[in-house]
């Protein structure tokens, strides 16, 4: 009888960025039918194939076959993302005191750190692997004034496949001056393999979400999702109320806004949201450690040349809430010398008769 395979990881060239550095593709496989690949570029998740319910595997993320597409996307496909996830209003916040100016990079507000955060980041990469795991460490020093954001910031974040068929992402980092910090990942996720997310069940731990304005920035208010179509606290198809005559639906063009998960009842991940394919049977838990959720429905995918389908995917993004330094009724994100940042998402893939 042949033994289970053990967790491995590979690497394989991924390609050179204008400057002539080289980057790197690394694949990580549990043993168990699920494998990973994420690239040390942007640390961006490029492709995750997982079995169906007749074993039947097909990749359930959305990513492109090389580096240059990944330079000139703009979706923020797979990629890390930071220091401070979501939008800043104006790019502006005062920081004990003193004006702070963000990069702004999407209309008048701050976006995803900036044109050149995390996601464009090429990271220190070490690979290992042991029984239990295949495991991808990534580090980087962000340095001060790096998009606006002020100090040093000191970052590693671990990638960690497990024979559980869980896919956890730990992010560390510890800084010399104040600063923001909303570290995610920005996977885009279609359980069927192919055509739109519509038809996929969706559950979010949320009872309440934060509504935004015409910029998509939260107004400050938390409001419930009970009759709403926000409602998704039971598992509900996302197309089942996408086109709605709601106004928020209307300023997001969908679903592009944060949901306020309810209290952990400890230190480590909670479960936050389940999405169900019932065509495959494929089922994705998201366990995390963040007080929010960004829900976005893929609305912005262009379809264009070299780009996803609109509404291919759909982003499920642990995360401190959007503008967070500017919004005191918000939990704080600001990080603080001597302090330690640690957060962690968990994906576990299973199969649904």
């Amino acid at each position: 009888m042949n033994a289970t395979p053990l967790p491995s990881i590979t690497r394989a060239p991924f390609g050179q960025l204008p400057d002539g550095r080289a980057a790197h593709l690394y694949t990580l496989d549990n043993g168990c039918g699920l494998t990973v690949c994420i690239s040390d570029f942007g640390g961006i998740i490029t492709a995750i194939h997982a079995p169906d319910r007749d074993g039947v595997r097909a990749n359930v993320t959305l990513g492109h076959p090389d580096l240059a597409s990944y330079l000139n996307d703009r979706g923020y496909l797979g990629a890390l993302i930071g220091r401070h996830a979501n939008r800043i209003g104006r790019g502006r916040y005062t920081n004990d005191g003193q004006p702070v100016q963000l990069d702004v990079n999407d209309g008048e507000n701050h976006l995803h750190g900036g044109r050149h955060g995390l996601h464009t980041v090429l990271w220190q990469a070490a690979p290992s692997a042991k029984t239990s795991a295949a495991r991808l460490s990534l580090t980087h020093l962000s340095p001060d004034g790096d998009q606006g954001y002020p100090g040093n910031l000191a970052l590693t974040v671990l990638y960690e496949l497990n024979r559980a068929n869980e896919l956890l992402i730990h992010f560390r980092a510890e800084c010399d001056r104040a600063t923001p910090v909303s570290l995610t990942s920005h996977a885009y996720f279609n359980l069927a393999g192919q055509g739109d997310i519509l038809d996929q069940r969706l559950t979010i731990a949320a009872d309440h979400y934060t509504p935004v304005d015409a910029g998509l920035i939260p107004t400050g208010a938390i409001v419930p999702v009970e009759g709403t179509p926000f409602d998704f606290r039971a598992p509900r198809a996302i197309g089942q109320h996408i086109g709605a005559d709601h106004p928020q639906l209307l300023l997001g063009r969908g679903y592009d806004h944060n949901f306020v998960l309810r209290p952990r009842p400890h230190a480590g991940p909670t479960l936050a949201a389940r999405l169900h394919d019932p065509a495959s049977g494929r089922v994705l838990e998201l366990s995390c450690t963040a007080p929010g959720l960004q829900f976005y429905s893929g609305n912005f995918l262009t379809g264009g040349a070299g780009q996803h389908a609109y509404r291919s995917g759909l982003c499920l993004e642990p995360q401190q809430f959007p503008d967070n330094p500017n919004q005191p009724a918000f939990p704080s994100a600001m990080l603080r010398p001597g302090q330690v940042h640690r957060s962690t998402i968990a994906y576990r893939f299973l199969v649904a008769d």
